[in-house]
């Protein structure tokens, strides 16, 4: 296997996102164009957003050399909706988008990558092979977890740093295991996107000098729900030749997406307890309750990187173990760690009081 290639294209990517940064940080600041501090926002100062720009533009330069055109025109439906969704973040970062405007929006290239490129899945990664569902049915949950993991890792994006490390994890994840797959080009592109998040996350670290904006967060988290959703029908079919094949499918993807999934899902669940919309931002991620402990924006993205990793591991170790073991299991973990930091978060409350 050709290593070379794995290693030169994130470089690239990595080279033209670091130049182009500080030019966009610039032109941003002169037209003014900055991230509203609203309510739910943690930061207490305008700053430019959008650098979803300068992320793609290194995914793309890095591509333009290294995938032959062939290549292109195989995958020409991913990079058609990736640009769709790529001005989708970028009008709502300029000019702003209700929430339903924002997922109608969305439907367009999820259904021209799902119906053109004929993304999907089959039926026995439901692990219930005794049942055949139709077409429709597959057609229906391949367009909810493309929608449900856009958003997902959309809504992360609220430490500076938090989105770029989660992506930098899962995508790297992706890239080895497609290249080791038989793979390659699909692992150039997930690997192309790693280098150029990195370069971002030199401006984005805490004190951020640029937000990622809707235009970076929808472009990465449709890329992710491609390679996530791509990752199901390969692993499927994967000969056992390759020895990594992974037992359980949505369980490893549970473990690889923990944090959008995991941060999503108790988002929702407070909301709707509380008889709020599921659409209406508050102050309840995972990052929030970081925060809460006193720890930094830093301190807090190293430690969810670090829960995200231990997952990923963790996946990898029972990668022989059904679906049945490890989303069980990865179930309770989610369960202790929101008990864990509830916990600490009480603790903390009641030294503070007794100081």
């Amino acid at each position: 296997m050709n290593l070379y290639p794995q290693f030169l294209v994130p470089v690239i990517a990595f080279v033209v996102t670091f130049l182009l940064i500080p030019v966009q940080i610039r032109l941003l600041a002169r037209l003014e164009l900055y991230d509203s501090t609203k309510d739910h926002k943690i930061h207490s100062s305008y700053t430019p957003s959008m650098g979803g720009i300068a992320i793609y533009a290194g995914v793309l330069v890095a591509l333009l050399i290294a995938m032959p055109f062939s290549e292109w025109v195989k995958l020409k439906y991913f990079f058609i909706g990736t640009s769709l969704m790529f001005f989708i973040g970028l009008r709502d970062d300029i000019l702003g988008l209700t929430p339903i405007k924002k997922l109608i929006g969305q439907l367009l290239p999820i259904l021209i990558i799902v119906i053109f490129g004929k993304l999907s899945f089959g039926s026995s990664i439901l692990g219930i092979p005794s049942i055949s569902f139709p077409g429709w049915v597959i057609f229906l949950l391949v367009i909810s977890a493309f929608v449900l993991t856009t958003n997902a890792y959309n809504l992360i994006d609220g430490l500076d740093g938090l989105a770029g490390v989660t992506g930098v994890i899962v995508l790297s994840f992706f890239g080895l295991w497609f290249f080791f797959a038989g793979e390659s080009y699909l692992s150039l592109i997930a690997l192309s996107v790693v280098g150029s998040i990195l370069a971002f996350l030199k401006f984005n670290w805490q004190p951020s000098k640029i937000f990622m904006g809707d235009t970076g967060a929808l472009l990465i988290g449709f890329i992710i729900s491609f390679f996530a959703i791509t990752f199901l029908e390969v692993n499927e079919n994967i000969g056992d030749d390759f020895n990594i094949p992974f037992s359980s499918s949505i369980g490893t993807l549970c473990c690889v997406l923990i944090i959008p999934v995991f941060d999503t899902s108790r988002v929702v669940i407070f909301r709707l307890r509380k008889g709020l919309s599921p659409f209406k931002a508050d102050r309840n991620h995972i990052h929030h309750q970081f925060l809460k402990l006193g720890y930094n924006h830093a301190q807090s993205v190293v430690r969810i990187g670090a829960i995200n990793i231990a997952f990923v591991v963790l996946a990898i170790l029972l990668r022989k173990q059904s679906d049945l073991v490890l989303i069980p299991l990865v179930v309770v973990l989610c369960l202790l760690i929101n008990f864990a930091l509830k916990w600490r978060q009480k603790n903390a409350g009641t030294n503070t009081k007794a100081v």
